[in-house]
């Protein structure tokens, strides 16, 4: 099943910067793509295991992405 391609300009968790990541989305202060996240999560991957493997974000973090993401999706 393709994924739809979400906008995360509304995502107060979110930013763009041109010389990171070549301008992808990207967690705000980190190099961690939402989209990396969000995938995971919907693959199956629980809250606790995607806090293991992006420890530089919190549980709430995490929540608020995923919930962005499905809400966008529609």
């Amino acid at each position: 099943m393709a994924q739809k391609v979400i906008d995360w300009s509304g995502c107060e968790l979110i930013e763009r910067i041109p010389d990171k990541v070549s301008g992808r989305p990207i967690v705000r202060g980190t190099h961690i793509l939402p989209d990396a996240i969000v995938n995971s999560y919907d693959m199956g991957e629980s809250i606790g295991d995607l806090r293991e493997g992006f420890p530089s974000l919190s549980v709430d973090q995490i929540q608020r992405l995923i919930e962005f993401a499905h809400a966008r999706r529609g």
